[in-house]
């Protein structure tokens, strides 16, 4: 599938880009991939190796850009305000001395607490999810360090949504923010009998060895032990019943079209659905720059989204060089990446259900295609 290409978009590095995603599928090292480019509101192509081009991918953790756009809504409503505290929306959050967390410490992973679990099976019952958030301990004082919260920030948005709405969250995200942008395939939390065109994530290739990884920190200044989350915890997504779940930091499925055609909605805020200052917030305004831990570099937390940045640190952040430092996005686990860039208003991502289990070559796959991807259009006058 192909848009019709306007003169500031590169034929040749676009064809470079396609060859580059179908190319790991073709070797054997990937069972399936999906990529797709956007340009001023238009897909300029949408191509899936190994696969029907109808399949839905799980696309971890870049649903945090799905569930950052639902609570922007709830922002610009009044429903919600940046600085509002949990426990005045959830009172027994406050238990264990969680009272000061507020939503923006939630959005840009200050909040305290990124180790607590949220069992599937306590989501889905009110009141043990209820006792499960009120169990959960801080690890650190609210706002004073950044450590990324893999899923726990976001069942605490979840909640904080479902209280103002008096909705299901999977049901707000549908209803009001894909719904009125016409993404359909996007979605968090599909019923069992709506997932026969989701992929099953594989396991892929030999796992680096602990002396390698260990060597491959110390050479970038990563902190090894908080690299990903484990293959077991990754691959309960095959589980109908756990997709149906919607964990909200990682739990959609989609397609890398639909995900693109999302971030060009960011860029282009139709009908104004978010308020400007908010969306301006959650996109182009760096409100955490504490050191991240795992990279040794700047977090460049955005309400809910990453923001490039300048110089060689927007690599550790899993940008190119040819992204612009204002480029906003967010990755997910096994490889799945999402972005737009404002300076040329392209939007890329690029999903896999082949969990790579060499994060080196990941890495490089997801730099790689994306410096490609960044080169694709021209920066705008």
């Amino acid at each position: 599938m192909a848009a019709r290409l306007g003169p500031a978009v590169d034929q040749a590095v676009l064809d470079g880009l396609l060859q580059r995603a179908g190319r790991e599928v073709g070797e054997g090292l990937l069972p399936a991939c999906q990529m797709a480019v956007a340009y001023r509101g238009e897909l300029l192509a949408s191509r899936t190796y190994g696969a029907p081009p109808t399949s839905r991918f799980l696309i971890y953790s870049c649903t945090k850009a799905l569930t950052a756009g639902a609570l922007w809504l709830l922002l610009g409503e009044g429903l919600l305000e940046r600085c509002t505290r949990v426990a005045e929306v959830v009172p027994s959050f406050a238990e264990h001395g969680k009272d000061m967390v507020t939503v923006e410490h939630l959005l840009t992973h200050t909040a305290g607490f990124p180790s607590a679990r949220m069992p599937d099976r306590d989501w889905a019952d009110p009141e043990r999810r209820m006792q499960r958030l009120a169990s959960w301990t801080l690890e650190w004082e609210p706002g004073s360090r950044f450590v990324y919260h893999g899923s726990s920030a976001h069942w605490v948005l979840a909640q904080l949504a479902e209280s103002v709405t008096g909705t299901d969250f999977r049901t707000f995200v549908r209803d009001c923010l894909l719904g009125p942008l016409s993404i359909r395939a996007l979605c968090l939390g599909p019923a069992p009998g709506d997932q026969d065109d989701v992929l099953e994530v594989v396991g892929m290739g030999d796992e680096i060895s602990r002396a390698e990884l260990d060597q491959l920190g110390g050479s970038i200044g990563l902190d090894v032990s908080a690299v990903g989350t484990s293959e077991e915890d990754l691959l309960r997504h095959n589980d109908p019943e756990v997709r149906a779940v919607g964990q909200p930091g990682g739990g959609a499925v989609g397609r890398a079209a639909d995900l693109a055609m999302y971030y060009q909605a960011l860029l282009a805020n139709p009908s104004e659905l978010w308020k400007p200052d908010v969306l301006a917030a959650g996109t182009a305004e760096v409100l955490c720059d504490l050191v991240d831990p795992m990279t040794g570099a700047p977090a460049n937390r955005t309400l809910g989204l990453l923001l490039a940045g300048n110089g060689a640190t927007a690599m550790m952040r899993g940008f190119a060089s040819t992204n612009s430092a204002r480029t906003f996005g967010h990755m997910g686990a096994g490889g799945q990446v999402s972005w737009a860039d404002p300076a040329t208003g392209l939007s890329f991502a690029y999903l896999t259900n082949g969990l790579d289990r060499n994060p080196v070559r990941m890495g490089a796959r997801g730099l790689s295609l994306s410096y490609r991807a960044g080169a694709v259009a021209v920066a705008e006058a």
